[in-house]
């Protein structure tokens, strides 16, 4: 079995856009069929959120591989900021901002989801795909975040690390991943 985690391509947004549901860009399209050039998978699966799930499906139709999409893949709520630009973040919320990426566990957002309510969805989410998919090759189409908390958890790191993990649009991560 393999886990290859692919984030999603450019929105054209910048700022966390979190659970707003984003289309890509035709830069982002452009990303992503060019990350999985020359790549093979058994199946896909991936979030509900436009930018993941509108490629996977793409991409699924084309090789002829079984789709299925998974809610609990979808990106951290980041609260109040979410839709807000970090630099505003910054100017506004600067200290907060600063505990965020310093701990993201003791200090999310003001109104985000808890950060063990995201790692609990995520977590299960792959515990299934582990489960369903263990002698397959699975791709799993998600985003940022969700790849940052879910390569700590993999390779046992401190979930301060998140910050430091850099997830450019369209880059694929393989993981290993025990249910």
């Amino acid at each position: 079995m393999s886990i290859d985690l692919l984030r999603h391509g450019d929105t054209g947004q910048r700022s966390y856009r979190g659970q707003l549901d984003d289309p890509l860009t035709e830069l982002g399209w452009q990303q992503l069929r060019d990350a999985v050039l020359g790549h093979e998978w058994d199946r896909i699966v991936c979030s509900s959120m436009a930018r993941c799930s509108r490629f996977a499906t793409e991409l699924a139709e084309r090789r002829g591989l079984p789709l299925r999409i998974d809610t609990r893949l979808v990106e951290y709520h980041f609260g109040d900021w979410q839709g807000v630009p970090v630099e505003t973040i910054a100017e506004t919320d600067g200290d907060a901002l600063g505990r965020f990426w310093a701990d993201p566990v003791m200090h999310p957002p003001p109104g985000a989801e808890t950060f063990d309510a995201f790692r609990e969805r995520l977590s299960a989410a792959l515990d299934d795909i582990a489960v369903e998919a263990s002698d397959a090759r699975v791709l799993v189409v998600t985003h940022g975040g969700a790849i940052r908390l879910l390569r700590c958890v993999a390779e046992h790191r401190c979930f301060g690390d998140m910050a430091g993990i850099d997830v450019p649009h369209a880059s694929l991560h393989r993981i290993a991943w025990t249910p």
